[in-house]
């Protein structure tokens, strides 16, 4: 479980004394228990690996939007700090699907559900996210599926 091997992380970064590494992954769980605890009134629960790629991937789309902010505001140190999370967070996530994989499936994907312009986009979108939502960046693939159907 994805759990469990960030877990094991945190114990590898105190052990090894990476004070920015165990902040990191510190701040994982935190997220990771915050969802936890507005999911204890859902009717339905999620995949454990599935709740924990959802937070890991809003966790990397919010470091990307502050990199980008603190590197516009001239805080090339905060951006450096953001940096250093943004990898940690990575390296728990799945190996991400190419630029040409993610076209190459929104093209089989367009061609079994027989989509043909932008009316259709919601239905590709759909499918994109439930075979490959954990290898995509749903943002840059949204682009892409637009794109192909235009």
């Amino acid at each position: 479980m994805l759990r469990d091997s960030i877990k094991a992380a945190q114990i590898s970064a105190m052990k090894a004394g990476e004070k920015q590494r165990l902040a990191a992954v510190r701040l994982i769980f935190a997220k990771i228990k915050d969802r936890d605890i507005e999911l204890r009134t859902a009717t339905a629960a999620p995949d454990d690996d599935a709740l924990v790629i959802d937070v890991l991937q809003k966790m990397v789309k919010q470091r990307r939007e502050s990199i980008q902010l603190f590197e516009q505001g001239g805080r090339p140190e905060k951006a450096a700090e953001e940096q250093a999370e943004l990898e940690v967070i990575e390296a728990f996530l799945p190996a991400q699907l190419s630029e040409a994989d993610t076209k190459a499936a929104i093209e089989a994907i367009k061609a079994e559900t027989g989509a043909a312009g932008m009316k259709d986009m919601g239905k590709v979108m759909a499918e994109l996210k439930a075979r490959h939502g954990s290898e995509l960046d749903m943002g840059k693939a949204s682009g892409w599926v637009k794109a192909a159907l235009t």
